[in-house]
């Protein structure tokens, strides 16, 4: 008598495949910032927005940022983001706000959008250098919500990496700059983490490689502001 054959089989979870389009991005642009996707959004901007896109590029290759913009004094909307939005808004960019609204039955409730920075042609752009890091999800939340309402195709959020703190800490802003703020360690975990929904988004970090240090550190005075947290209730965007 033939013994019985016994079959094992183990079931093996294919190892999944993260597709990336981060290498549309070029050379020059790459060697500058400090960049990540979600959802292939480089592709998106690329194929589907390619007058965008080269609008985006032109103005990431035209900023710097300096010592001066840093050390100037102010709580509203800083000369460097404004610097950054003049650039798209001469290619006819708009700060933006959406009027929603959600319906059940007949009774209509208002839901307005928080206001877009930049928005162009299905594209959003938000610049986030110096606040506080629940804007973050304001951001992310918004992108969702123009996403599944069919009002964008992709966001992107230019910030600060986190590795200028210590140029901060050199000009005596550490505090102001602080851990508390708006930085790529605050922004990629709520990213990984879904916070913008099924929306591609493309995120921008600013980096040491476009600092420009046109005031000597000899001139700067000291200051005790320069510890990595921040306390104060500062907003300059």
């Amino acid at each position: 008598m033939m013994p019985a054959l016994r079959l094992l089989a183990r079931s093996v979870e294919p190892t999944p495949c993260r597709m990336s389009t981060l290498h549309l991005v070029p050379g020059d642009v790459s060697g500058l910032y400090e960049i990540h996707e979600w959802r292939n959004a480089v592709g998106v901007l690329q194929t589907a927005h390619p007058i965008e896109w080269a609008e985006i590029l032109e103005a990431l290759r035209g900023f710097r940022f300096r010592a001066s913009d840093v050390l100037a004094p102010g709580k509203n909307k800083s000369d460097l983001a404004k610097g950054l939005d003049s650039a798209l808004l001469r290619h006819g960019w708009r700060e933006t706000q959406f009027q929603t609204a959600v319906k059940v039955d007949d009774v209509i409730r208002e839901s307005p959008t928080h206001k877009v920075d930049c928005y162009k042609n299905r594209v959003a752009l938000e610049v986030e250098w110096n606040n506080k890091d629940p804007f973050f999800d304001r951001d992310l939340n918004n992108f969702r919500l123009l996403f599944d309402l069919n009002v964008i195709d992709v966001g992107v959020i230019l910030t600060r990496c986190s590795e200028l703190q210590t140029i901060f800490n050199r000009l005596g802003k550490g505090k102001s700059y602080g851990n508390s703020t708006t930085h790529m360690k605050k922004l990629i975990p709520r990213i990984m983490g879904g916070g913008g929904g099924g929306c591609p988004i493309l995120v921008l970090g600013i980096g040491a490689k476009l600092f420009v240090e046109d005031v000597p550190l000899a001139e700067i005075p000291l200051s005790n502001d320069s510890t990595d947290e921040s306390d104060d209730d500062e907003v300059d965007r």
